[in-house]
């Protein structure tokens, strides 16, 4: 009996150790190497598709739009590979539109852009834009929103595609907005940049790699 339980004993002691062995390097969440190319570099980004910004079931569209920054290569899970030191809605002519009125938006920049997986196979990073913080004017109604949105930088098309989840962004002041937009909405912006090197045709990539 002693001799059986003295086995179980060594058995689950080995066990336990190549448990330990196995879930040790998973566990642990290895800097990412981020290639940025050509880094460092100028951008442009202009929206392909319509730029909609959601609030508690209000659409705020705005079917130009346009971005530039700098990008860069990167070290670190989740990495800045890019800031994005202007961010415009609208254009001359063409204003943003809702159901309340015509929307003036302002951002507050710099907006980082954080990458966090990389799939080679199709060459699509995974990370968010952060650092959003913008004011937005509808009629006597204003607000402003802060928090993040997720997106995918397709590396074939130079596709930025922002797809804010629920609760990554949220209205911290509001305005004569009453019932409509009141402090506390999450908000979701939705819309995809196409991205170029700037003043060039050049679209730019980002790879990521462990080292």
């Amino acid at each position: 009996m002693k001799k059986t339980t003295r086995n179980l004993a060594v058995v689950a002691g080995a066990a336990a150790s190549a448990f330990a062995l196995a879930v040790s390097p998973a566990s642990a969440v290895a800097s990412t190497v981020w290639t940025v190319t050509p880094s460092p570099a100028g951008f442009t980004a202009v929206n392909s598709g319509n730029i909609v910004l959601s609030v508690n079931g209000i659409a705020m569209t705005c079917t130009k739009s346009n971005a530039a920054g700098t990008m860069q290569s990167a070290t670190g899970n989740p990495a800045t590979v890019g800031s994005i030191s202007t961010m415009v809605f609208g254009a001359s002519g063409v204003p943003c539109t809702s159901v309340l009125g015509n929307v003036v938006t302002t951002p507050t920049t710099p907006w980082a852009v954080k990458v966090y997986d990389y799939t080679a196979s199709t060459g699509v990073s995974k990370g968010y834009i952060d650092n959003v913080d913008a004011k937005v004017t509808v009629g006597a109604c204003v607000f402003r929103v802060t928090g993040k949105a997720s997106g995918t930088y397709t590396n074939s098309s130079g596709t930025l595609a922002v797809s804010s989840a629920a609760g990554e962004l949220t209205v911290v002041s509001a305005t004569n907005c009453g019932s409509a937009v009141p402090v506390g909405s999450k908000p979701t912006f939705k819309g995809n940049y196409l991205v170029k090197v700037a003043n060039t045709t050049t679209i730019p990539k980002i790879v990521g790699s462990n080292p």
